[in-house]
């Protein structure tokens, strides 16, 4: 056992002295030392309900014979952090949970750990840590909030931000937007929709690191209680075994994954973070693979932004495992891996019934026969960028039109808002990158601006930045090489027309090689925007979107 570092033999007196200090017994020091990951928090509404996680966690460990021991892990609340500078701390945290997990974990040599996230970069870093510990692990997030209601109709978090567009074109009164305020988050739990939480929640049982129901059953059930203590209990069963996150996380489990965001329509988020996961684990997840998988895998899910269900639908439904099952019809997974149940994919999701086709359409009748992400190149994003293709309308799916140019996030708003887009328009927001931004700072409130004011059906959005999990329309992010390296983002003109054709995975700007590489001469890199701190220390060490914004 790793703990006997601490625990074991006279040169461990001066270990257990320390332990004495924290009230342990020497019936617990004999136990196995469980390492409890929490992110509870008081400002992310994700992350308040996870004290009660954490002690149903602990009950669980306990019953199963360890000692658990409680450490945090910090989170951001995106939609908080949305809008301003806070948002270049948001994808930046997810190394810093890394990090400082991996930290904790060895230097307490912890024989076995439980991690508890919740919201967006949380539960990737953690992830991201529990390859690099590979110690036995298992994850149970906070859950999901429950949808709100105005009018009598399910809302989210992505209304809201659309109703503040909504109101800047004149089409909804202050008292409208304020019924919205009141009433699109009601509980506690990640954001009600498939935005990027819910998506990597999901995608956490994929991989076969969470039990069935991780990523869809409501924060508020006591059900998720249940849910936290057999997890406790599991991990125990996953040390005797020996059964650690690598032993897991295989290059198939990363395929499984893929597979099942694109037939989820999970946030364009997810490729970054699947990348950065599997980098951990020793894998190389090359993104052109994910066009190919989206050819033969079907769209099974439209969950808010792209459609009117929620999470806790999807989890009436059947939640993940019934939609594996679905696409499991079709031989689309690999179903001999193992998982955190001690047992094998196939065997987890066997028997798992499809409780509504109208939230999770059957294998037969899907919303298109590919799948809700796909991955465009060409010559303005020569290394790749990212569309969430199930949240856009048929008549954005090939688009042409001319470049409005904005060299940061801010400018693009106010001219949004400034009634200065106007049908047919192509919006290319650049220097917000891994590097540029630094940070890479989510584009919800642009693509919002651009939905509530009614031009989300003939108005694209092209960003080496990127798109929260809510936003919905022709969002084209993730573009790589980036403006601050000199990508070819960085060298379109104002008026330039873009041309867009996803289904066929091209993005180009209609401009000649002679004329790019003219401008590709005269064109001088940027003034770092940050040159002191953790963001300057980021932006040096960062890599592109395409290889999952990974430090180097």
């Amino acid at each position: 056992m790793k703990s006997d570092n601490v625990t074991k033999g006279i040169q461990q007196a001066p270990h257990r002295s320390l332990l004495n200090a924290l009230g342990l017994t020497k019936e617990e020091m004999e136990r196995p030392l469980v390492g409890i990951v929490s992110s509870y928090n008081e400002i992310v509404p994700g992350h308040m309900n996870i004290d009660k996680i954490v002690e149903a966690v602990k009950l669980g460990v306990s019953m199963a014979g360890g000692t658990p021991r409680v450490f945090p892990a910090i989170a951001v609340c995106d939609g908080i952090a949305m809008g301003h500078i806070g948002m270049k701390y948001s994808l930046v945290t997810r190394d810093l949970i890394a990090d400082s997990t991996e930290c904790m974990a060895i230097a307490h040599q912890f024989d076995a750990l439980v991690m508890i996230p919740n919201c967006d970069k949380n539960v990737p870093g953690l992830l991201m840590a529990a390859a690099r510990i590979n110690v036995p692990t298992i994850f149970v997030s906070g859950g999901p909030m429950l949808a709100g209601r105005v009018n009598g109709e399910k809302r989210s978090l992505s209304s809201m931000f659309e109703a503040v567009g909504a109101h800047a074109a004149g089409k909804m009164t202050e008292e409208e937007v304020l019924d919205f305020e009141n009433n699109v988050c009601p509980t506690c739990g990640s954001c009600s929709g498939m935005y990027t939480a819910n998506s990597m929640n999901c995608l956490t049982e994929v991989l076969g690191m969470g039990l069935k129901g991780n990523g869809t059953i409501p924060a508020v059930y006591s059900e998720r209680i249940r849910l936290a203590k057999m997890a406790g209990m599991k991990v125990m069963e996953l040390l005797e075994k020996n059964i650690c996150p690598k032993d897991i996380m295989t290059e198939k489990a990363f395929m499984n994954a893929l597979t099942v965001d694109m037939a989820l329509g999970c946030s364009t988020n997810s490729m970054l973070h699947l990348p950065a996961i599997a980098h951990a684990a020793g894998i190389e997840l090359n993104l052109d693979i994910a066009n190919e998988l989206s050819a033969k895998t079907p769209n099974l899910c439209h969950l808010a932004p792209a459609g009117p269900t929620y999470m806790e639908d999807l989890n009436a439904a059947g939640g993940v495992y019934a939609v594996m099952n679905e696409l499991n019809k079709k031989n689309l997974l690999n179903t001999d891996e193992m998982t955190v149940t001690g047992r094998t994919v196939g065997e987890n999701i066997g028997g798992c019934v499809n409780r509504n086709p109208d939230v999770i359409r059957t294998i037969d009748n899907p919303y298109s026969q590919t799948g809700g992400i796909a991955v465009l190149k060409g010559n303005l994003a020569p290394d790749s960028c990212v569309v969430k293709r199930s949240a856009v309308v048929e008549e954005m799916m090939v688009h042409e039109g001319p470049a409005r140019v904005f060299d940061c996030e801010e400018d693009a708003i106010a001219a949004i808002k400034g009634g200065k887009i106007v049908e047919g328009d192509v919006v290319v927001i650049r220097y917000e990158g891994p590097k540029g931004g630094p940070g890479m700072r989510e584009m919800l409130n642009p693509t919002s601006a651009i939905a509530g004011m009614g031009l989300g059906s003939t108005v694209a959005l092209i960003t080496d930045g990127r798109f929260s999990g809510a936003s919905r329309g022709a969002s084209i992010g993730h573009v790589s090489p980036e403006a601050a390296v000199g990508g070819p983002i960085a060298l379109v003109e104002e008026g330039d027309i873009i041309k867009i054709n996803i289904p066929e995975n091209t993005i180009n700007v209609d401009v000649t090689e002679d004329v790019l590489q003219e401008r590709k001469k005269n064109w001088k890199p940027r003034e770092p925007k940050v040159t002191t701190g953790y963001l300057a220390r980021y932006a040096n060490m960062v890599t592109s979107a395409n290889r999952g914004a990974i430090l180097l």
